[in-house]
């Protein structure tokens, strides 16, 4: 087995966007970076590099664009559309008219929707300009993690074989990481009422809107994000059974009437089970990055700017060797948004809560915004 002698500061597994934020912000504090990604790397039939695609809402929120900026990633390699607010819509079946509707905005600034494959390549295109090397088609199969506070290294089943080996290994690898379970920090067991899942398809369409539109009824909220000039995208998430988005769309009666005859224009891609929460987000050598550090749902869309903050706190905490630094910064991060998805997942499960709690956001939109 061969090892890699030169030792970067930071092993990154997982080139997507939390991956590829955390190594951009490396390089620009002077950190040496490697990233290995288990899939091939990414192109399209026109010779153009195309970015990896999830199911996924695609509005990027104000403070995940600050970072992005920080980061010195431009999304001007594809189509995007900025959105100023939120508007929820009460989609309650058993009503004779619509329900309320409450519209808030971000005070002085936008959010933007963003196709995953643009935010992607925008993403690899600034690492490219840093230098960051990406070993692409490396899976890896085993790992140590450095308890003894050693380099960590991980193996690879790429070619004939080989490792990788590093001071420090972000384990960046997504919803349900291989790299968290191999080191020993599997999520955390909770008894829920039943999974939450997400499926995502796009309609070749002008935008109705400046807002993303979440309509929302029990068990099942429909998200409508503006992403080009002539694009939208909607997302569903719900709880329960398995299904698919054309026996979810019915269920949404406005919206359906919007998207009547529009044109398909991407596969559907799904996501879940949600709510994967280790109870530590750093062992030994490891630290772990992005939805593999935690998530509990995507209902409020902060899931890219919490990424993207982490990195920016993971960064800081290598260059200070002290990790546990970092997972205070983790705990610290997520309090908010996990108590306001907490919230708004209750709220959910409770059709006269969640239509008291429209129309009170409709009566007064300062304190929406």
């Amino acid at each position: 087995m061969s090892v890699r002698r030169d030792l970067p500061d930071l092993l990154v597994v997982g080139a997507g966007p939390a991956g590829l934020a955390t190594a951009i912000r490396g390089r620009q504090r002077g950190l040496s970076v490697q990233v290995l990604e288990a899939a091939p790397e990414p192109s399209s039939k026109d010779g153009a590099r195309d970015g990896k695609d999830k199911a996924c809402g695609e509005g990027l929120m104000p403070d995940a664009l600050e970072r992005l900026a920080q980061l010195g990633v431009t999304l001007d390699a594809g189509p995007s559309m900025p959105f100023r607010g939120i508007r929820y819509l009460d989609e309650d079946p058993g009503a004779a008219t619509p329900g309320s509707v409450a519209t808030g905005f971000f005070p002085e600034t936008v959010g933007r929707g963003v196709r995953r494959t643009v935010l992607h390549r925008a993403l690899l295109d600034r690492a490219g300009e840093l230098g960051v090397p990406i070993a692409w088609g490396q899976r890896v199969r085993s790992l140590d993690c450095g308890l003894s506070g050693q380099d960590v290294e991980a193996r690879v089943t790429a070619g004939e074989g080989g490792a990788f080996r590093g001071r420090t290994l972000v384990a960046a690898d997504g919803l349900h990481s291989r790299l968290r379970a191999l080191a020993g920090m599997k999520p955390r067991r909770r008894e829920v009422r039943a999974p939450r899942y997400g499926v995502r398809r796009h309609f070749r369409l002008r935008p109705w809107a400046d807002v993303v539109e979440v309509y929302w009824q029990r068990d099942c909220e429909a998200y409508v994000t503006p992403v080009g000039a002539e694009e939208v995208g909607v997302a569903f998430l719900w709880r329960g059974e398995s299904t698919d988005f054309d026996r979810l769309l019915p269920r949404f009666p406005r919206l359906a009437a919007r998207l009547e005859g529009a044109e398909v224009c991407s596969r559907d891609r799904g996501a879940g089970a949600f709510r994967q929460c280790p109870a530590t987000v750093v062992r030994g050598r490891v630290a772990l990055a992005g939805d593999a550090a935690g998530y509990l749902d995507p209902i409020t869309g902060e899931g890219l700017a919490v990424a993207f903050h982490l990195a920016f706190a993971l960064v800081d905490a290598v260059e200070q060797d002290r990790l546990k630094a970092y997972a205070a910064a983790h705990r610290r991060l997520h309090r908010l948004p996990d108590a306001l998805t907490s919230l708004l997942l209750a709220v959910e499960l409770r059709p006269r809560l969640r239509r008291r709690m429209i129309r009170a956001l409709a009566a007064d939109p300062g304190l929406f915004s």
